[in-house]
This record gives C-alpha cells, structure tokens and sequence, in this order.
C-alpha cells in the first residue's frame, strides 16, 4: 500500500527533486498551496504525513501547523516543516561579531548591551527551534541533501506510524486483508498485481461513492503519473476478470469512472 504524503507551500516547484524522489521511493504525494485547500483536504482523506512549507499562498507555515496541532483530527499527524534555507552561520548572526583569527581571545563576544554602546538589532528567533517548539516532528530545508531529506522522512513514518494490526476489509463474499495484503474471494485466495490491491483498496474504502478516474490515478500511479487515464480501464477489467461473481459489484459510471456499490444496495 501507497503511503500518502501531502506537501503543502506557496511554490511547490522549488520542491520538485524532493517530491520525485518520493515518488521514486513508492510514495503518493498530493500538492496543495493554501491552508484552505489543505484543511479541505483533511477534510475529506486522511495523509500518513505532511511536508509543510515556510510560507502558505495565503498564510504563515508555523500557524498553520499549530493550527493543526491543536484540532483533534490532525494532532497527531507526521508533521515534517520544509524551511527555505539552513540556519545561519555564526558570521550571519545579527549582535554576533567573529573575532579576527589569532586575536587570542574568545572566539565569539556579544556586542550590545554594554554601557556607551549602541543597541544591536535583537536575534531573530531560529524558525527550526519555532517549528520544533510547535510540534513539528523534523525539520528540512530546502537545499539539504535529497537524499538526506528522505531518509529523513522515513524515520519518522517509522516513528509515527503505529505497529500494524491485522486488518481485513470486507464486503459480501470479498476480504482483503491489509495486514498481509491478500484477497480471499468467497474464501479462496485470489492473486492480484500491486496496482490491483491498491485499486480493490480504493474501491472497498469508498462505497457507494463515484470515483473518477483522476482520482483513482492520483490513488493509485500518484500525482506525478502522465501516463493515459485509460489505464484505470485497463485495470478494472482486469481485476473484474479475477473477481469473478463478485465483479457485479464494480458498476461503470459512464463519462466519469466507476463505482462500487455493496450487497443489498444494488
């Protein structure tokens, strides 16, 4: 099963390499650029984890995430914060000032505060610190190692994600059992691709519901897939052909996708 991860920023696009690699890495990520496309997105599905940008199209990373953290729904989520640069050096520092080498004092001497002396601009306070005190879960930046970065991002899904429990979706004579991915159809086993699964997986968890083939796509290839929608047609047919009796109820929705609609409802 695809993990889902959302990335939400003003400009995604400076996130690109990041979002292949991902997608590279059997990742589906869904982009999004304002917090109220983000919040109708919780709203309708969950994510397993969340790369939330400094800046929102139309506000602030750091209120947004503890905008998040505070709603019962998304307090635990994953919440990994995307800042646009790596903490300043020393020599950048405002109020800091980097004594010439071989001076023979201390490396690093205040300045300000001192009486005579002319005030110094206060320290901006470090955004990691601000994402990490608001109950950001990682911290990256935007010209950190990619690889870094997703490394990064599987050791907090490994952290967040709880331990898998034995569970089995079922409908009429169907059971897809998510723990050890595997269909038993009327209690015989049947064998389907990935893609499969994962489609039967989108099917069982949205009944009665028309799902177009955008959407399957985007569930199952992932947002980045430019292939031609019509493989969501190819995939059907083939997993009504191993469904069997039990394909009935996988109806076609004509112009749009499909949708499955569960026993006693057809």
């Amino acid at each position: 099963m695809r993990l889902n991860i959302v990335c939400a920023m003003r400009d995604p696009n400076r996130a690109g390499v990041l979002l292949e690699a991902l997608s590279r890495n059997g990742y589906t990520t869904t982009v999004v650029q304002r917090a109220k496309e983000l919040t109708s997105l919780f709203a309708q599905r969950p994510c397993d984890l969340l790369v939330l940008g400094q800046t929102l199209a139309d506000g602030d990373g750091l209120e947004m995430l503890k905008t998040l953290r505070g709603r019962g729904p998304t307090r635990g989520m994953a919440i990994i914060a995307l800042l646009d640069h790596q903490p300043q050096s020393i020599q950048e520092i405002p109020g800091v000032r980097r004594l010439p080498a071989g001076f023979g004092a201390p490396a690093l001497r205040p300045t300000g505060g001192l009486p005579g002396q002319t005030p110094q601009p206060e320290r901006k306070a470090n955004p990691r610190i601000l994402f990490f005190q608001s109950g950001a879960d990682e911290c990256l930046t935007l010209d950190q190692d990619v690889a870094e970065c997703v490394a990064r991002i599987k050791a907090v899904l490994h952290r967040t994600m709880s331990k898998p429990q034995e569970e089995v979706l079922t409908m009429g004579p169907i059971e897809l059992n998510l723990t050890s991915y595997t269909l038993h159809v009327s209690g015989k086993n049947v064998p389907l691709t990935s893609k499969e699964l994962d489609l039967l997986y989108v099917f069982l968890s949205s009944p009665n519901r028309v799902l177009s083939r955008p959407y399957l796509i985007e569930r199952v290839w992932g947002y980045n897939y430019f292939g031609s929608p019509r493989t969501v047609d190819v995939h059907v047919r083939r997993l009504r052909e191993k469904l069997a009796k039990a394909a009935r109820f996988i109806t076609t929705v004509p112009c749009v996708g499909y949708k499955l609609i569960p026993p006693g409802s057809l």
